[in-house]
């Protein structure tokens, strides 16, 4: 599997950040990476950095978002968007370095909150 930092993918998560206020997240300490040879089912991906590497390495929390080549590239605008949506909802408030599940008592990662977001996105 080949792994290449995704600028693209990195400005588009900025512009994402900034627009829907998720001002939790510190798009500085996300990186970006697009993927090729992946025998996952998967889209995209979101990677945590784990409180006890935070500790180990003397480093603050940081995500890693990556796309999967072979899939993610064929979609639509539209539909890339919510993909990064879906994943930057993975994030919780306190930007730990820990990942939200699909479920929470509080919130769900589902179509009907992604597309709700999707359609702020380009409000005026």
């Amino acid at each position: 599997m080949e792994f290449k930092k995704a600028l693209d993918i990195n400005r588009e998560i900025k512009k994402i950040v900034n627009k829907l206020g998720f001002n939790h997240i510190n798009y500085r300490r996300l990186v970006c990476f697009r993927s090729q040879g992946s025998s996952s089912r998967a889209t995209a991906r979101i990677w945590s950095f784990p409180r006890i590497w935070q500790l180990a390495l003397n480093l603050p929390s940081y995500y890693i978002i990556e796309v999967i080549s072979e899939r993610y590239d064929k979609l639509s605008y539209e539909r890339q968007q919510k993909v990064l949506i879906h994943e930057l909802l993975h994030i919780p408030r306190n930007f730990s370095g820990s990942l939200l599940p699909h479920k929470t008592k509080s919130q769900r990662i589902d179509s009907r909150r992604i597309e709700a977001l999707y359609q702020k996105l380009f409000e005026d």
